[in-house]
């Protein structure tokens, strides 16, 4: 694991206890330059705001520990 995923996988771990007390998860698929693709899983993969919990959770998280993350996209 490189240092960029490390840093990806710590920022998941600050989020994932929020995401799995409402039954659901997330999981790091890759980073494509400065694009880090995740995947939504349980819960969060059907919630109505799964977009607020991309862009105010998983993203907000991972660009704090890494600042040239431009997205966080949400793959099937």
């Amino acid at each position: 694991m490189t240092k960029t995923e490390s840093k990806i996988e710590e920022a998941l771990e600050s989020i994932r206890p929020f995401l799995q007390k409402d039954g659901g998860d997330v999981e790091f698929v890759s980073m494509e330059d400065t694009v880090v693709k995740i995947k939504l899983l349980g819960a969060c993969k059907t919630c109505n705001i799964s977009h607020i919990t991309m862009k105010a959770g998983v993203e907000e998280s991972i660009k704090r520990l890494l600042p040239d993350v431009t997205e966080v996209v949400a793959i099937n």
